[in-house]
């Protein structure tokens, strides 16, 4: 194989609200737990069954940390792409642990608002350094762009 991908694409809820701390140098981080779930029929009894899988996310990128921090609360639904990352940490006792998490690093990822104030979201990605760009909209979410401003959505498709 000549080459591999390491992307990751969520569409879920906020189990809790943003947590943000800051850099050294005063740059934001944002943590988010993600649940995705997934929901079946059990072939044996007919009952609905439900699996809930929880993700760490941590944004890294200025612009995306600001709309998480200003927009995002425990319940929003949101689409995110980054990457897969684990990392080696020694806990308190001095044991060591590892975390396996999805980045939005500072030029790349992408956060969608699938849920914002007045029925609509917005997209945000990761472009070329400190801007962000308008990305295609997901699942009937609204695109803003830097500039941007609503856009009125009444196209019928």
């Amino acid at each position: 194989m000549a080459g591999s991908v390491n992307k990751v694409i969520l569409v879920g809820n906020l189990g809790r609200d943003p947590e943000v701390r800051h850099t050294q140098d005063g740059k934001p981080v944002v943590n988010l737990s993600v649940a995705t779930s997934e929901t079946w029929k059990d072939r044996n009894t007919g009952e609905r069954q439900e699996r809930t899988e929880w993700h760490r996310v941590v944004i890294f990128n200025e612009n995306l940390a600001r709309i998480a921090e200003q927009y995002l609360r425990k319940g929003s639904k949101v689409y995110l792409e980054g990457q897969l990352q684990t990392r080696k940490w020694t806990d308190q006792s001095g044991t060591e642990r590892y975390s396996t998490e999805v980045v939005l690093s500072r030029f790349k990822g992408e956060l969608t608002l699938l849920d914002a104030k007045g029925e609509g979201g917005g997209s945000y990605a990761a472009a070329g350094g400190d801007d962000f760009g308008s990305s295609g909209g997901f699942g009937g979410a609204k695109s803003a762009s830097k500039g941007g401003g609503d856009l009125d959505d009444e196209i019928p498709f």
